[in-house]
């Protein structure tokens, strides 16, 4: 590569996030403490890259995945996209990044409404960002996305209740294709899955990835889970990203003791 090639800028570039949640008290309810879910990280996500954010339980990484979905508030920082901070945008300044952000949500019942039809679930971002659509062309598009996950277009008249765990995420997968976005949070998409199907729906977000070009950042308390799917590796812990590396290098060389824990925690087969 000759030294004047362009430099590839970042999809995404975080910079110095923080999300404090306040702690109430007393009568008046004032502040008492703040739980700083995220303290202060930094890190870039390359287009058609997938980054892995790994941590236990507790330790902000969904919280970072929320905030740059603005699905809650950020404290500090910049969350930018395409060059465009995010954090600072009004709702309606926002409102275009919707399309290009989505979220696949950990549990794959809880984040779908049980009284609506597959077609009504996966139709509503259409119903939301494509309004000039006829109801044929919806039906069109919804009976694409369930073919494109590995389900029947038949389905769409069914609800979430009748299908397996597997099925209802190959469901909220859709709904996050839905409106053909470019960068998908993936929040502990597997986690609530049989062992079983969990390698299928990774298998299945890979091909999704190779086939529309599509960026991800993965959450997991695992890292068996992002080992195969994560170009880069962030571990967090405390609010705080205390190592990012390669894969490769976080699974033969780890450097943090956080990060050997975790390892150590990997069931060897």
């Amino acid at each position: 590569m000759s030294s004047d090639s362009p430099v590839e800028s970042p999809l995404l570039s975080v910079r110095d996030l923080k999300v404090h949640f306040p702690i109430k008290g007393g009568v008046l309810q004032r502040t008492v403490d703040v739980v700083k879910a995220v303290d202060g990280i930094s890190f870039d996500v390359m287009r058609g890259q997938t980054v892995g954010l790994v941590g236990e339980s507790g330790s902000g990484k969904t919280t970072t995945g929320r905030a740059i979905a603005r699905l809650v508030p950020i404290t500090e920082g910049t969350v930018s996209y395409e060059g465009q901070d995010l954090a600072h945008l009004s709702r309606s300044d926002f409102f275009p990044y919707r399309k290009k952000i989505q979220v696949i949500f950990q549990d794959p019942f809880g984040s779908l409404n049980p009284r609506m039809t597959i077609y009504s679930i996966i139709a509503e971002p259409l119903d939301i960002h494509f309004k000039q659509w006829s109801r044929s062309q919806k039906e069109a598009r919804v009976a694409e996305l369930l073919e494109k996950v590995g389900l029947s277009a038949e389905f769409m008249k069914r609800y979430p209740h009748q299908f397996s765990g597997g099925q209802r995420q190959r469901i909220g997968i859709a709904r996050a294709l839905a409106v053909e976005p470019d960068f998908i949070i993936c929040d502990e998409p597997v986690s609530a899955l049989d062992v079983s199907v969990q390698a299928q729906i990774v298998n299945l977000l890979q091909d999704l990835q190779d086939e529309l070009g599509l960026t991800y950042l993965f959450i997991a308390h695992d890292l068996a889970v992002v080992e195969h799917i994560s170009d880069q590796v962030l571990v967090m812990t405390e609010g705080q990203i205390v190592e990012q590396a390669s894969a490769d290098e976080i699974y033969s060389n780890p450097q943090h003791p956080y990060t050997v824990k975790l390892l150590e925690a990997v069931p060897k087969l």
